[in-house]
């Protein structure tokens, strides 16, 4: 049986909303996918991956965005599209992009992961304002951008979560605004 990416993503999410993440092994997701659990491995590092999806691939994509950002718009600009840009995600996607979130954010057993994971999002967001300022990313000025855009965007999530009716780009805008004076102001 061929696999991919989407259906260990679909049978996992399925299983979680049943059985809770805690309680939903890999040797579950794998007998529903209809594969070993080794084969799991070659798409998933653990179980703690499958929630952020290919997630590589998506900062790739990110980095994408952000190098393609106008070099004549100012920073905060460019930053502040790049984010909005990066968190539009078709409302036809399975699992839904509030599943995956909601996931993420409120299951105490992926916080550590997930810390792991905002580090490397940080990490583009830092390199790309490295580059913008001819600077290093490990200088402090790409390093708090990074931090405070996570920060922001976390946020909007965090209100999009407790009201789904609200869009998440309207709050995403609101809260990137912010980055506003922490960058405009020199």
């Amino acid at each position: 049986m061929a696999t991919s990416h989407v259906d260990i993503e679909q049978a996992a999410f399925r299983l979680f909303a049943e059985h809770g993440f805690d309680g939903t092994t890999l040797d579950d997701i794998a007998r529903v996918v209809g594969v070993g659990r080794r084969t799991l491995f070659r798409y998933f590092e653990s179980k703690n991956d499958i929630p952020w999806g290919q997630f590589d691939r998506t900062l790739d994509g990110f980095r994408a965005i952000l190098d393609a950002m106008p070099h004549d718009i100012p920073l905060w600009e460019a930053v502040h599209r790049g984010v909005m840009q990066f968190n539009d995600f078709p409302p036809e996607a399975d699992p839904s992009h509030e599943q995956r979130m909601r996931l993420i954010l409120e299951t105490p057993a992926l916080q550590a992961h997930s810390v792991l994971r905002y580090t490397e999002w940080r990490q583009v967001i830092a390199d790309y304002v490295a580059k913008r300022r001819s600077c290093s990313p490990g200088d402090l000025l790409p390093q708090t951008v990074g931090h405070v855009s996570l920060a922001l965007a976390l946020s909007a999530y965090g209100v999009w979560l407790e009201s789904p009716s609200e869009s998440l780009q309207t709050l995403l805008d609101q809260s990137m605004r912010q980055l506003r004076e922490h960058l405009g102001a020199r």
